[in-house]
């Protein structure tokens, strides 16, 4: 991402915050695994989607209208021997000529400098709850302005959820996230079809879930969550990820695995047989899940509400629950009851973006958000049915998704993984090469 994308950012928040506000956002800490290990370093992502700065310890502020430089980073400074452990830091210097800060301060003098620029402002924009220690930090510094206002000492009036500004900015993506969500769905694709033509019974689901991470990391990609690799009972499961399971001939294999590349991410599930032929049964419910993800997608368009490709994908698939002699009863009554509910117990999508649940919300007041162009959303309708219901033999441990990231154009829906093929004979093919 170019730092032009980071600045326009920058600028568009503080357009919104205006010359008496001020923005702090904390960059997320280092988290231990285990004793001395750190898990690997991810940036807080409301953190990175304005500065581009993926190094811990540090802390960005933006004070709009502010003289000598509006755009302000506290991060560590260089240090040969301890770059000489754990890699380059940027330092000041660095901050100000590779991330665009108009000034940069070492981290260690935060609390000497960063109450007097809070000082000078009437609102202080910033997320509380996230990380608990910058919490009281924030509290430290406007204590300390209020024990000095016998003497003048200005304090902040207002305290304002940045998140609730900055996540509706993230929710419409630029031409530049766009083409990063594409570029993580291609790699997430390829994985895929390399994981399909490796399935075959005696396998692990370990084995399968090797693919992908192999897959990814030779783009430079990682996991944008634990990869789900469930056969047969484990595909009724939903957040199944012990992966652990011997492939089994005749049993269907849930994989839901997607990459994130760059920061941006990417979800997509595929349901196929593990022996490379649907039996009859499995099929039939396919073929309904495929339908309803079909006329969801086809929802997804501008001026819907977010709901509107749930709803018909609830339809479908109690329609088609019902044809198969697993629901009895009217579809409305069906529906207005929750009876699918059993078999289809989740939405049909999310938010994605730099998050896998990206932020947005889903709701303005009490009423569905209409959809509008640059929002990113997953189409994933499912039905799953365990051994343990009621009903025939032959469709015990069935479990079907089926799943996309889905723009919302001027134009209708853009599928970005559509490169990942999901009709039935297709998978079957592409099994058989």
């Amino acid at each position: 991402m170019k730092q032009s994308e980071f600045a326009r950012r920058r600028e568009q928040l503080m357009q919104m915050v205006g010359e008496d506000g001020v923005v702090i956002l904390p960059a997320a800490p280092v988290r231990m695994r285990s004793r001395d290990v750190e898990y690997r370093y991810r940036q807080d992502s409301d953190f990175y989607y304005l500065t581009g700065f993926a190094e811990p310890d540090a802390v960005a502020v933006l004070v709009p209208g502010r003289s000598n430089g509006e755009f302000l980073l506290f991060c560590r400074e260089r240090d040969p021997e301890k770059e000489l452990w754990n890699g380059h830091r940027a330092g000041q210097d660095g901050a100000i000529q590779d991330f665009a800060a108009d000034d940069a301060f070492p981290i260690d003098d935060i609390d000497d400098i960063l109450p007097g620029v809070i000082e000078s402002c009437r609102r202080v924009y910033y997320t509380m709850g996230m990380y608990k220690d910058f919490d009281s930090r924030i509290g430290e510094w406007i204590n300390s302005l209020r024990a000095r206002e016998s003497r003048g000492v200005h304090t902040p009036h207002e305290f304002v959820a940045l998140d609730h500004l900055l996540h509706d900015m993230r929710l419409f993506k630029s031409r530049a996230e766009i083409a990063a969500m594409r570029k993580s769905a291609k790699v997430a694709v390829s994985a895929h079809e390399r994981a399909m033509q490796q399935v075959r019974p005696g396998l692990m689901e370990y084995e399968v879930a090797a693919e992908f991470h192999y897959e990814f990391k030779r783009h430079n990609a990682c996991v944008s969550y634990n990869p789900i690799v469930g056969s047969g009972a484990n595909s009724c499961t939903l957040h199944y990820v012990d992966n652990n399971k011997q492939l089994e001939d005749h049993d269907l294999l849930l994989i839901d695995a997607g990459c994130e590349l760059d920061y941006y991410a990417s979800d997509i599930t595929r349901t196929l047989p593990v022996n490379g032929k649907f039996s009859p049964e499995q099929r039939a419910v396919y073929e309904i899940v495929l339908e309803a993800q079909l006329v969801a997608i086809e929802k997804t368009r501008k001026g819907n509400h977010w709901n509107e490709p749930h709803d018909a994908a609830v339809e479908i698939i109690t329609r088609g629950l019902k044809k198969l002699g697993l629901l009895e009863g009217s579809v409305s009554r069906l529906i207005k009851d929750g009876a699918y509910k059993e078999f289809f117990m989740h939405r049909t999508g999310h938010w994605i973006g730099m998050d896998v649940h990206d932020v947005g919300d889903y709701k303005v007041g009490d009423q569905w958000r209409l959809l509008e162009p640059g929002m990113v959303t997953t189409v994933e309708p499912g039905i799953y049915i365990p051994a343990s219901c009621s009903i025939p033999a032959r469709f015990g441990n069935i479990g079907v998704r089926i799943e996309d990231d889905v723009l919302v154009t001027a134009n209708g829906a853009d599928v970005l993984s559509k490169g990942l093929v999901k009709e039935p004979a297709d998978i079957e093919a592409l099994m058989g090469r």
